[in-house]
């Protein structure tokens, strides 16, 4: 029984500005049934607002509540701690954090790392570097290797959190997808052997997913490159052309 459904956006159900041919109807579809659905992202190019806004354009119907963002895992994380960040986050994604970036000279006790291309410079890689030197936290909103952008695949901040993990001899916190922790809590009070996650990330959607308890359907659209079933055991529960045939998966097994 299929009583939660978590779906990832960028490259599931679009890319940039585009939406996956099917997609939008495939989720109504879904939504005639009785299943929690929520949208578990690592997106942390932009704030929950604008992203919801751009799906939205894009013909999708969702709730803002209904995003369950890394970008919001970290934000709860910081607020708990009482931490004072130095963000390495896209402008974009600076609404979420309100109050909450600090340079240098604040002596920051936290470095934040999300996908942020125009942070990834030298000088601003050498401020948190020498922030992780005077013993602040490093914690990654995620760790992705790359990501699916119209003109082909963009390296993801999991190099940048490497690369700082190597140089100050720390470990980063990872907060997003794959955690575990971060899956269940999407779900609420829904048991995982009662959910399914649909992805086109094979270790952060699929493998994170199985190893939370629930089941993970891996699309071949997006970041999906041939042959990526093949490098996770136990492989995913299946393998879907497109977020459509994956939702098409689900309703077959609702009905029986």
């Amino acid at each position: 029984m299929i009583r939660a459904v978590l779906i990832d956006l960028s490259g599931t159900l679009h890319i940039d500005d585009t939406a996956i041919p099917g997609a939008v109807n495939a989720l109504n579809r879904l939504r005639k049934t009785n299943v929690l659905i929520k949208f578990v992202t690592n997106t942390t190019k932009e704030c929950q607002r604008i992203l919801h806004e751009r799906l939205t354009k894009l013909g999708f119907e969702l709730l803002p509540d209904e995003i369950h963002s890394s970008l919001q895992a970290a934000k709860a994380l910081i607020l708990k701690r009482n931490l004072k960040p130095l963000l390495l986050i896209a402008p974009e994604a600076h609404e979420d954090f309100q109050n909450m970036n600090y340079t240098l000279e604040d002596q920051p006790n936290a470095v934040v790392v999300g996908l942020a291309p125009t942070e990834f410079h030298y000088d601003k890689l050498n401020s948190a570097f020498r922030c992780l030197l005077n013993g602040a936290q490093l914690i990654a909103i995620h760790a992705g290797k790359y990501y699916k952008r119209k003109d082909g695949l963009a390296l993801g901040p999991g190099c940048f959190v490497k690369g700082l993990e190597y140089s100050a001899q720390c470990k980063a916190e990872v907060v997003g997808k794959p955690n575990t922790s971060f899956f269940l809590s999407a779900l609420g009070d829904i048991s995982p052997q009662e959910a399914v996650m649909i992805g086109d990330d094979v270790t952060d959607d699929v493998e994170g997913a199985l190893k939370a308890g629930l089941q993970g359907i891996l699309v071949q659209t997006g970041k999906y490159q041939k042959g990526d079933e093949n490098k996770i055991t136990p492989p995913p529960t299946a393998v879907a052309s497109s977020f459509v045939e994956a939702v098409e998966t689900i309703l077959k097994n609702i009905k029986e």
